[in-house]
């Protein structure tokens, strides 16, 4: 068996950056030295400011920066030096082509794996990271098979991560579980093994589970997917509470106790983000769909379809509630993050409903605690797979403010969308104040549910997601309030 003493990782992001620091903080006589073409962002790691926000991340590279973890541009020779090369680079849906908005985009896996054959030597063990389709492996694989060497080695095994943004330090100490799938050959097992005894440095060996190179790749796809599934579920009855009077929160807690099912993930909000659910489902769809299966494809679709309609429902509630027209009103938009405790924008639900809203001319006033203001225009103005967005409008439209008050200050509405701890804990009676009447406030994410009497009481009009708290007449020609509810969501215009 091959023994690990060096690691590289190719990719100083989400995934490499924390991972690469936990592996070397749990196995201190390993070099790792993590790797990536972006310079700011190894100036960052080297800093005392780290380029993503986790808890717990600080301490953890503070620990052994320096000692035996590094973080550097120089790709090649960590290439050479290593024993072990994670690839944990970037895979985003495809913008266009075959697959566009559906199928992962592998360019950098490849340009990963060329680079790798081409400044190794000697004997390599090469780990999948990234979240990749099915087959993926053996893409990499026929490209070292093409340019090796006659001194050249490598065996590729498929290791996903299973972070969850937020807690991905609690997440990477103590696991649910370490999947490690590679070739069921000799040559394979001895590399499964050499990998494994790393993680065996504080995982349980129980918790460790090997399997061949695609199972685990499409145990990765199929987890997100699943739990992608239970939020979209949730949310489907979500809209099914809001117009007969029932409350998601007591329908959730009343199925989560049913053992079978559990109540992790029946928490109904604006939809689910992140860099993983929503790429990995499209990823699934257009898997079954290249293999001829129509059927699951548009099972698996469903989940996507239900989470677009629960942010377009969303933004259709609050228009309506607000005389239908936010034209040239000010609305205090508070998180930006797909979820709290992370600076991640990836998919976040706050991207599309602010996009909803500036399409019916809303001036957007964005608070978060962790996304830089930069990051944030970027997301509003950058290209999806299938519409553009004019800079001008977003930039005439969009003020990224540093202070909650000061986003709430004059406005008609709040809309909370990420669960930030502190917009509990906002004054809402001073907020109340400072704002136009009647003020609204929009919980998208439910965190205010143990406020709703005292909002009410200040004088707020609250909405919020699967419950009816207060008996409300949207401006509206029908008189009807079930049809008025049941609105279709917004049709989008093209900015």
């Amino acid at each position: 068996m091959v023994e690990v003493r060096r690691i590289c990782c190719i990719g100083a992001g989400y995934v490499g950056g924390p991972t690469c620091s936990v592996i070397a903080q749990m196995c201190p006589e390993i070099t790792v030295t993590v790797v990536d073409v972006n310079v700011d962002r190894i100036r960052a790691w080297n800093s005392e400011c780290l380029p993503i926000f986790e808890p717990g991340l600080q301490e953890v590279v503070d620990s052994c920066r320096g000692v035996n973890l590094f973080f550097s541009t120089d790709i090649d020779e960590a290439i050479k030096n290593a024993d072990l090369v994670f690839i944990s680079v970037n895979t985003p849906t495809k913008m266009f082509g075959i697959g566009k908005g559906r199928a992962a985009d592998l360019k950098y896996i490849e340009a990963c794996a060329r680079r790798i054959a081409d400044v190794s030597s000697g004997c390599k063990i090469v780990v999948e990271k990234s979240t990749v389709p099915v087959r993926a492996a053996e893409s990499i694989r026929r490209i070292f098979n093409a340019n090796t060497k006659s001194s050249l080695n490598f065996q590729v095994l498929s290791n996903p991560e299973f972070l969850a943004e937020g807690t991905a330090i609690t997440d990477l100490k103590n696991p649910d579980r370490v999947l490690i799938g590679g070739d069921e050959t000799p040559e394979g097992q001895h590399a499964i093994g050499a990998l494994r005894s790393i993680y065996e440095h504080w995982v349980p060996k129980s918790r460790i589970i090997t399997t061949n190179t695609w199972s685990s790749e499409l145990s990765k796809l199929a987890a997100n997917a699943f739990l992608a599934q239970r939020i979209s579920s949730i949310n489907s009855i979500s809209a099914l509470c809001e117009v007969t009077g029932a409350d998601v929160e007591e329908v959730a807690h009343a199925i989560g106790t049913d053992q079978r099912i559990g109540s992790r993930f029946l928490k109904a909000s604006v939809g689910f983000g992140g860099s993983c659910f929503q790429k990995d489902v499209l990823n699934l769809v257009y898997l079954c769909e290249a293999l001829n299966l129509p059927e699951v494809a548009r099972y698996w679709q469903q989940v996507i379809e239900i989470n677009d309609y629960q942010r377009k429902r969303f933004a259709s509630r609050i228009i309506s509630c607000l005389f239908n027209t936010v034209t040239d009103k000010k609305i205090a938009l508070l998180g930006f993050a797909f979820k709290k405790n992370t600076g991640d924008t990836r998919e976040s639900s706050s991207i599309s409903i602010s996009r909803y809203l500036l399409e019916e001319g809303a001036c957007l006033h964005i608070y978060d605690p962790k996304v830089k203001a930069e990051q944030i225009m970027q997301d509003l103005t950058q290209p999806s797979p299938s519409e553009k967005h004019d800079p001008g409008t977003v930039s005439r439209l969009v003020t990224i403010v540093t202070d909650p008050y000061k986003a709430c200050e004059n406005a008609h509405a709040i809309v909370i969308c990420t669960e930030w701890d502190v917009f509990t804990e906002l004054d809402y009676e001073k907020i109340y104040k400072a704002m136009l009447k009647p003020a609204f406030i929009f919980d998208g994410r439910r965190i205010l549910d143990s406020l709703h009497e005292q909002l009410q009481h200040i004088g707020f009009q609250v909405e919020t997601i699967g419950k009816r708290v207060n008996q409300r007449i949207p401006f509206a020609a029908r008189g009807d309030l079930s049809e008025v509810d049941q609105q279709q969501p917004l049709k989008k215009i093209k900015l």
